[in-house]
């Protein structure tokens, strides 16, 4: 993320002379009336073009969307561009927006994305649109995506991460599917699913740190005094777990082994090698496909495990996701609302071939379970399926903390799960940058 404001600051810094350089010419000017070639028939009008970039793959229901919408809207054209959300993905979205290139809307990922743009001026402020209610649409966990008091994009789908499971697995060894349970029991289920040599427990890399800001995001990261919060006894606890698992139970692969070989974490669960994964629901999107991805055992869901003893002091990293922002300095703004609207009322409903169900409340949830589910329903568990998208009442928090206060954190409990420091240097060491990184930033 630092490449991307250090990319963002030097674009910047060039816009005045590229602004100098350009001409005041038009492609779009006129030729001269020819009066006697008049006719009583107006000319059509250019439908406007509109151009949406997104981190989904087309094929995995951005383009079908995409396609619903031209065909319906001949006046209003929209072109889908793909970019990959990572570091890289996300600068090149900014510098398309700051160079000018073709962007009317896009996706935001994190709140934190999202901020930096809207302190760049890169994102609308949504206030200037007052036929659509964000907050009555998309119901409580919209507020989370607010900034500064505002919108500035729709949160537009439910987001729940989870724990999938091999339900084959699960009953061969004569567990039931969890509906509330902790880290400690997920440990158990890790050690009895385990077999032979192989792991029992993997994560992707994206949700690996959330069980730190469950704990977090509601104890505060920093205590009364001000001062950091990240030697937490539940921070303990989750550095302590996972160590346990990667190196006394060999459950789950060592930290430093599965950021080496790149480990394919989808992949490796849906062979059938290792059946619990830690994801997001864009797991469907590999899930359904078994083409690339063939499968012979049933799915089945967990709700993310607890740190906290009581199911009352748990909140889960969830809520409403995919914040799909206007571009400030688009021209056809109008334009881009009038599809963000439909796209989050309902429009947006083959997006759920990759996990992504509508958060609207005027969306169509039977079309998006039958764009989710496809012709694979009977793969799946579908009790547990419904219950982590939507029965489940946990409440849910998006992740809000700074992006160099995430890098220096994850700096140090690398270094502890790698084995090069200990447990109170490691809590030591993020308290310590923490606490300057408060004073830098006050």
């Amino acid at each position: 993320m630092k490449r991307m404001a250090a990319g963002i600051t030097s674009l910047v810094l060039i816009m005045g002379l590229l602004a100098g350089c350009s001409g005041n010419g038009s492609s779009n000017s006129s030729a001269p009336t020819n009066e006697s070639a008049s006719t009583d028939t107006p000319a059509a009008a250019k439908p406007v073009k509109l151009t949406m970039w997104g981190g989904v793959p087309p094929e995995s229901g951005p383009q079908e969307v995409i396609d619903n919408w031209n065909k319906d809207h001949p006046e209003i054209q929209v072109e889908y561009v793909r970019f990959v959300n990572d570091d890289d993905g996300n600068l090149k979205l900014d510098t398309a927006m700051i160079t000018g290139q073709d962007v009317d809307l896009f996706v935001n990922y994190t709140i934190s994305q999202a901020s930096k743009r809207v302190d760049s001026n890169l994102a609308a402020d949504l206030s200037q649109f007052t036929d659509y209610n964000i907050d009555e649409k998309m119901g409580a966990d919209a507020e989370s995506w607010k900034i500064g008091g505002k919108y500035y994009g729709v949160p537009t789908t439910k987001s729940p991460f989870f724990i999938a499971l091999n339900k084959d697995a699960l009953d061969a060894a004569g567990l039931p599917v969890p509906k509330d349970w902790t880290w400690d029991e997920l440990r158990e289920y890790a050690k009895k699913l385990k077999a032979g040599n192989q792991y029992s427990f993997i994560q992707n890399m994206e949700p690996f740190v959330d069980p730190i800001d469950s704990v977090l995001s509601q104890e505060g990261y920093t205590k009364s005094d001000g001062s950091s919060n990240l030697d937490h006894p539940l921070v303990r606890k989750w550095l302590e777990t996972l160590d346990t698992m990667m190196k006394e139970d060999k459950t789950t692969p060592p930290l430093g082994e599965q950021l080496t070989s790149k480990m394919p974490v989808e992949q490796v669960f849906l062979s059938g090698d290792v059946p619990m994964l830690n994801i997001g629901a864009w797991l469907l999107r590999s899930s359904n496909n078994f083409t690339d991805f063939p499968r012979d055992f049933k799915i089945a869901f967990a709700p993310v495990p607890r740190l906290a003893e009581s199911a009352d002091q748990f909140v889960s990293r969830g809520g409403l996701g995919d914040y799909i922002s206007i571009n400030a300095k688009s021209k056809k703004q109008a334009e881009a609302w009038e599809f963000l609207k439909w796209y989050s009322d309902g429009g947006m409903a083959p997006m759920a071939a990759g996990g992504r169900l509508p958060a609207s409340k005027d969306a169509n949830q039977d079309d998006a379970l039958s764009s989710l589910l496809g012709d694979k329903k009977d793969t799946y568990d579908l009790d547990s399926l419904m219950y982590v998208m939507f029965d489940n009442q946990t409440p849910t928090y998006v992740r809000s903390l700074p992006q160099e206060v995430m890098d220096m954190r994850s700096q140090e409990y690398e270094k502890y799960f790698l084995g090069s420091q200990s447990l109170d240097q490691t809590l030591d060491a993020m308290v310590t940058r923490h606490n300057t990184y408060l004073k830098q930033t006050k």
